[in-house]
Formats: structure tokens, sequence, C-alpha cells
């Protein structure tokens, strides 16, 4: 079949439009293809959001911002975005905006809640996400407050110190400084001195040293004896005191040795035993024959006859 030409550019004309729509439409982040509801959410500030701008929830893209317009001739901000169908979330959800990245991109984000199911047209609670600027403001804010606390106050130190260090007040720090070293050059010179002086009798403390050590071994060997002398120093309170068990018994009366020498009835007999053994002894040497003889009848004895001293 013959197409005339009118029919083939009318074709023609009607592809270009509608090529055109789905172009414009896809540059405006709508898909042409795809159903979805409308809603929207009321601001005082959109943050810099934009036509086309994602909609997401869980951070999954589920639509785009479609138009900002201002609410009832207000400074207030009306958002108009889209939201695929086959997403399902509470009419008491939250549209936050948010910051997509630290390069600044901003997003809308469905927050879901609990409670009846949203549909298109409805307009739904509107937040705004802080962002890291003011994170980070935040956090600075104190610590920008105490920085200049601490500034205050040290400028207010360095006033006080200036008004304490007066010209005199330097001028006297200054000669302690100047007393100080020479106080440490004078302990420079004398540790000198006592380095040459080390140096100089090292000999002598030698010889020293070895004099304290012989004199130590010395000593040692000299306690070492006093374990002897410990011994005998025992063996001399035992005789003591065997000699004063003796001497007890003898001042008690008892035994023979207390009688010799407190009673002289045994020194009289042993006197006379000792005459009588003189008396014999003499007898003997003068007549050996009155103890010994021999003789086969017998003989008469000579009678003893004591002789006059």
């Amino acid at each position: 079949m013959n197409l005339s030409n009118e029919i083939k550019t009318a074709i023609l004309v009607l592809s270009g439009i509608i090529m055109f729509i789905i172009g414009f439409s896809y540059l405006k982040s709508n898909d042409v293809f795809t159903a979805d509801r409308t809603f929207y959410a009321i601001y005082d500030d959109v943050e810099g959001v934009s036509k086309g701008t994602p909609v997401t929830i869980s951070g999954f893209n589920v639509g785009s911002i479609q138009d900002i317009v201002f609410y009832r001739n207000t400074q207030k901000l009306l958002v108009k975005f889209r939201v695929e169908n086959k997403i399902n979330f509470s009419k008491n959800s939250i549209a936050q905006i948010y910051e997509t990245g630290l390069i600044g991109g901003k997003a809308l984000a469905v927050i879901s809640k609990p409670g009846i199911q949203a549909k298109s047209g409805d307009t739904l609670n509107s937040a705004i996400a802080p962002g890291l600027t003011e994170l980070v403001n935040d956090k600075l804010s104190p610590l920008q407050e105490k920085i200049e606390s601490t500034f205050v106050s040290a400028d207010s130190l360095l006033i006080s110190i200036n008004n304490i260090l007066d010209q005199d007040t330097q001028n006297n720090i200054k000669l302690t400084f100047e007393d100080l070293s020479n106080t440490i050059e004078n302990i420079k010179l004398s540790t000198s001195k006592i380095e040459n002086l080390l140096t100089d009798n090292q000999t002598k403390i030698s010889n020293t040293i070895n004099s304290i050590n012989e004199t130590t071994s010395n000593l040692s060997e000299f306690s070492n004896s006093f374990t002897d002398l410990e011994l005998i120093i025992q063996n001399l309170n035992q005789s003591s005191e065997n000699l004063n068990s003796i001497l007890s018994e003898i001042s008690s009366g008892d035994g023979t040795v207390n009688k010799l020498i407190y009673d002289d009835s045994i020194i009289k007999s042993l006197n006379a035993a000792s005459e009588n053994i003189n008396l014999l002894i003499e007898d003997l040497r003068l007549n050996p024959k009155r103890y010994v003889h021999f003789s086969l009848f017998g003989k008469k004895n000579i009678e003893y006859e004591k002789k006059e001293k």
C-alpha cells in the first residue's frame, strides 16, 4: 500500500511530537511509561531542592519532584512530587528534605509511619534533616564559645601579669637570673676541682679502698673466731657452776671434804697414822731381821722397844 506524502508527513510530525514529550518528561525525571501517584508537602524553606530532585524511600529512588510553588500567596512553599504506584506508605508519613552527600546535593525522602495508606493527592507532613554544615556548626559553636572564653581569660591573665611585673619586679627577676647563672658557674668550677682532685689522688683512693677491703676481711675472720670464744665461755660457765655446786656441798657440812676443812679430828688421826708409819719404817731399818728371817727350827721374835725421841 502506497501512502501519500501528506500521510507520511503527518506520521513524521506526530512521531516528533511524541519523542519531544517523552524526552521532555525524561529531562523532568518523569517516567512516561510508569504509573505513579502525586503527593504534596509544605515547607518554610526547601533548602535548594528543585524540579527533578529525586524522591527516595529507604534510600531507593521511587519518584521525583514535579513542581514547587508558593502556597496561597504566603512565604511557604508547596512541593509537588510523584511516587510510583507500587510503593505504599501511610498518610502519616513524613516528606523530609536531606543532603545526599558531602557535595551538598539534596533529595526528598518519604519516611514511613504507621497509619492509613496514603492516596494520590494527599499532603504529607514535612521536615528538613539537619545538614552536615548545621551539624558541624552545632558541634563547633560550644567549642568556639570555650575558645573565646579561654582567650578572654588569657587576656585578663596577661593584663594581671603586666600589672604585677612592674619595672622593679622585672629588675629583681633579672638579678635573680644573674645570681642563678653565677651559682651555676660556681657549681661547674667546684665540679671541675673535684674531678681534678679525684684524678690526682686516684692511687691513694685505690689504696684506701684496698685497705678497707682487707680490714673488712680481717673483721670477718675475727667474727668467725667468736664462735670458739663462745664455746670457751660456755665451758667456763659450766665449770663455774660445778665449782659452785662443790662449794655449796662443802658449806652444807656433807662429805669428807667438809670434815677435812671444818673438823680437826681427821687431821689428828692422819698425824697419828703418819707418826706410826714413820716408827714402822725406822724399826724396819734398824731391825730388819725382825721382819725378814729364815729358820728351820723357829726363833723367838725380839720384842719391840719404843725408842725415845
